[in-house]
């Protein structure tokens, strides 16, 4: 679907935006999933962030575009490759405490804020994705 369109809920009635669309679509998931890792390997701010992922970011780019598509409502990309996203299980091989979500967050907000005009949306994704963030530490400080 053309992230422009008009979609319809189940009664035929006109539906109110998603998230995806108000984002712009994969278009737009993908600028922002771009600049949040373009930001993260160029900035030493996030070096404990980067040094816990891989050396390539290929595969994680994919993926964290996938599983944000489904999450803002767009096609479940994710869930169709690799099921369930179980993300806090999914988190428990890395070594994440307050620094590391910390970066997260800032290095996202640095992205929401170069490719998300919409400041409602931008507002709303950073809460979401920071609780997220904050559910995915696994290690005490």
């Amino acid at each position: 679907m053309n992230h422009h369109e008009t979609t319809t809920d189940a009664s035929g009635e006109a539906a109110e935006p998603t998230a995806f669309d108000l984002i712009g679509g994969e278009p737009g998931i993908a600028a922002l999933v771009a600049r949040f890792y373009d930001l993260m390997e160029r900035d030493a701010a996030y070096a404990e962030l980067r040094a816990i992922h891989a050396p390539d970011l290929g595969a994680i780019r994919d993926k964290l575009s996938w599983y944000l598509t489904g999450w803002l409502g767009g096609p479940d990309l994710y869930e169709r490759r690799f099921g369930h996203p179980r993300l806090r299980a999914r988190h428990l091989p890395f070594s994440i405490g307050t620094l590391e979500r910390d970066q997260w967050v800032a290095c996202m907000t640095r992205a929401l804020d170069d490719t998300v005009p919409n400041e409602p949306l931008r507002a709303g994704l950073l809460r979401a994705m920071a609780q997220l963030a904050d559910h995915m530490r696994n290690r005490a400080d």
